[in-house]
């Protein structure tokens, strides 16, 4: 009998709040992801530079230099991220900014706080 070991999806975390950085890599962790977490959308693009296995972006939306919007745009508009699923968050509820995010091409949108329930409901939609 044989065993095959499937490997954790790996999910990038992109928050100015360490606070936040924390808690959603526990959510994530506690679900079985392997999570790298980075404070700007500056590092997220480095990271995705050099680590092509990364299975989802989870951003914050208000981040100072780079807004998690304007990292939403640059997977989008890159060839070898595109397909990566954006997910972004926000503790503001704007039905615009929300919209405006989702026709960029988010994958979903969270207000936070995140809870347990929006992990596990994002991981088994956008990690099929």
């Amino acid at each position: 009998m044989s065993t095959t070991t499937v490997p954790e999806p790996h999910v990038l975390a992109v928050d100015d709040s360490i606070v936040d950085r924390a808690v959603i890599s526990r959510l994530l962790r506690s679900s079985k992801y392997r999570v790298t977490t980075v404070d700007s959308g500056k590092r997220a693009l480095e990271i995705l530079s050099l680590d092509r296995n990364v299975h989802m972006i989870i951003t914050d939306y208000c981040m100072p230099e780079m807004t998690g919007f304007d990292l939403l745009k640059r997977v989008k508009e890159s060839a070898e991220l595109k397909e990566i699923p954006v997910v972004l968050m926000s503790s503001e509820n704007s039905p615009t900014r929300i919209r405006r995010c989702l026709e960029e091409g988010a994958e979903d949108f969270l207000i936070k706080p995140v809870r347990p329930s929006d992990v596990s409901r994002l991981c088994s939609r956008v990690m099929k």
